[in-house]
Formats: structure tokens, C-alpha cells, sequence
């Protein structure tokens, strides 16, 4: 796909994720609205993450262009189907399960410490713990595009670990939190075809991503006491997503001008 190509796309997948939004704003009112633009911000950040451990699997296995865009679209696929098992699990669990919010926003607050306390991201998939389970369960012989296919939606299987506890801190609806996610996850293949040649710039996406699920965690942790209102949570993640892009293109504009000089 390339790059003007992918951009139009992503941008008309976030236009009809925004449309949806209005479309809920209109039948079920601001808090559904709320709740939704919110749980879409939270998935469509935190895929970033997701994006950069896709651009390493197809880095060491050496899939071209053509191939990615192959298996990204049966990826895609392929996670819809298990997004709706998993969201109806979580929303299950708390319903019946009053405890469980607090597993959950253990969960996040973990994760997103050990993302804050990470010296440095993994640049070689060799050392992911998604290279070491294809190279210990996944039988020789297989042809390329399934063991990269595989390797895609074990990556989006742990990305959700993360990502759908995060968005059920904001919202117990399975429609809104399965629509939010499937909204950002129809535009990830062009995401990645948008963001793969300048994955370098986001050196800062880990603490970036620490802070949001470090936050959601909390705020799960503390419902009981107060309730943190939906606009509240979408500022405060928008405001670590605009310092995080901002910062981003400083840097990566001071490095530009650095190497024009010499």
C-alpha cells in the first residue's frame, strides 16, 4: 500500500469512526458518546505499540510489502472475531464477578510501570516472547504466511490483554466497548503502512503509553471511591498523546537539522 494511499484511508476510517461517535451522540446521548470516543482514543493509542511488535515480526521473517498487506488484512480479521470473545468474557467477569475490576486494574497498572521502567524498547524480535512460542510449539514446515499470520494475532491476543481492560475502565457497555475497538482496529493496516517508515521517531511511546495505562489502572483501582467522569479520563489521555506527538517531531526535527549541518 503506499504511503498517500494509506494515509487517505486511515484518515477515512478515523472520519467514520468520528460519524459513528455523532450516531451514538444522537440516539443514546453525551455519555455513550463520551464513552465511546473515549474507549476509541484508548485503543487506537495503545495500538501504536502493537504496530511497532508487527513491523519487527515482518522485519526478521523478511515479508514484503505486497505479503504484509496480506496478512494484515486476515490479521485484521482475525482479531475482530477475537476482540467479540474476549469482550464478552471481561463483560461477563464483571458482572457476576464484583473483584475482578481490581484484577484488571492491577493488570494495567502493572503493565504500564513495566513499560515506564523500560530502559529501552526491543528492536529484535528474536528476544519477544512470541518468537520463542512459534519456535517451541509451532511445528517446522509451515508455510511463511501462516507462521507470520500466526505470529500477528499472537502479538494482537497480548496487545489485548492490555487494551480491552482499558477500555472497560471507561465503559461496561459490550456494544460501545466492542464497537470502539473494532473502529480502531479497521484502520490498523493502513496505520501501519502510514507509521512503518517513521517508527524510529517514537522513541518516547513507551512512557507515553506507561502513563495512559498507569492512569486507566488507577482509575479502575479507585471507582469505588470516585468516579472520575468520562470527560475528565479523555482530556487527560489526549493531553499525553498531544506532548508525546509534540515532542516527538521536536526531536526528530532538531535530529534533521543536526545532520544538515554537518
Amino acid at each position: 500500500m503506499k504511503f498517500t494511499k494509506a494515509v487517505w484511508i486511515c484518515a477515512a476510517w478515523i472520519a467514520a469512526a468520528l460519524l459513528f461517535n455523532a450516531g451514538i451522540f444522537f440516539v443514546q446521548g453525551q455519555q455513550k458518546a463520551l464513552e465511546f470516543l473515549t474507549g476509541y482514543v484508548i485503543e487506537w493509542s495503545l495500538s501504536i505499540d502493537n504496530l511497532f511488535v508487527f513491523f519487527l515480526i515482518f522485519s526478521h521473517f523478511k515479508i514484503d510489502a505486497v505479503q504484509q498487506n496480506r496478512i494484515l488484512s486476515w490479521g485484521v480479521l482475525g482479531a475482530q472475531l477475537m476482540r467479540a470473545v474476549f469482550i464478552l468474557a471481561g463483560v461477563a467477569l464483571l458482572k457476576h464477578l464484583n473483584w475482578v475490576i481490581y484484577a484488571f486494574g492491577g493488570v494495567l497498572v502493572f503493565s504500564g510501570l513495566k513499560l515506564l521502567f523500560k530502559n529501552d524498547k526491543t528492536k529484535s524480535f528474536d528476544k519477544n516472547i512470541i518468537f520463542h512460542f512459534l519456535k517451541r510449539f509451532v511445528p517446522e514446515g509451515l508455510s511463511l504466511f501462516l507462521l507470520v499470520l500466526i505470529a500477528v494475532e499472537l502479538a494482537d491476543v497480548i496487545f489485548a490483554v492490555d487494551s480491552i481492560p482499558a477500555v472497560l475502565a471507561v465503559t461496561k457497555d459490550p456494544f460501545i466497548v466492542y464497537s470502539s475497538n473494532i473502529f480502531a482496529i479497521l484502520g490498523l493496516r493502513a496505520m501501519y503502512f502510514v507509521l512503518s517508515p517513521v517508527f524510529d521517531m517514537f522513541q518516547y511511546l513507551h512512557y507515553t503509553l506507561g502513563i495512559i495505562l498507569v492512569f486507566i489502572g488507577f482509575k479502575m483501582l479507585t471507582d469505588h471511591i470516585w468516579h472520575m467522569p468520562i470527560a475528565y479520563a479523555l482530556g487527560f489521555i489526549v493531553l499525553v498523546l498531544t506532548i508525546f506527538i509534540s515532542l516527538s517531531l521536536f526531536i526528530n526535527n532538531k535530529k534533521k537539522s543536526k545532520l544538515e549541518a554537518l
